[in-house]
């Protein structure tokens, strides 16, 4: 099972970006998804989930500005970031609970990718 993450660059401040998650390899069902980043020197954060039924859930601070979707046909799932702000430059990184058989699940994590929000 492979995850990774792409769609990251550098984006003007109240501008858009839209990630994407895809999980590929070997797989049963991929169920929730999270999607974390981390700042230089910090621990990773929880930015945003969706759990394979779509229910979704935000970090206060990306509340109102992204959002999360998927698409449970192509493994893949999104992450819709609008009206960026400076603050908001991290690397992004997307953590899948995924089953490889329908007995398991663990959790994979892609290798992240760099969001820099510029003035």
């Amino acid at each position: 099972v492979h995850v990774e993450e792409s769609g990251g660059g550098l984006v003007q401040a109240g501008g858009s970006l839209r990630l994407s998650c895809v999980a590929s390899g070997s797989i049963y069902r991929v169920n929730a998804v999270e999607w974390y980043r981390q700042f230089p020197g910090q621990e990773r954060d929880l930015v945003a989930r969706v759990t394979r039924d779509g229910e979704t859930n935000y970090a206060d601070s990306v509340k109102g500005r992204f959002s999360v979707s998927r698409d449970n046909a192509k493994n893949t799932v999104y992450l819709q970031m609008n009206n960026v702000k400076v603050e908001d430059s991290a690397v992004y990184y997307c953590k899948g609970e995924i089953q490889p058989h329908r007995n398991y699940e663990f959790e994979y994590w892609g290798q992240g990718t760099q969001v820099t929000v510029s003035l």
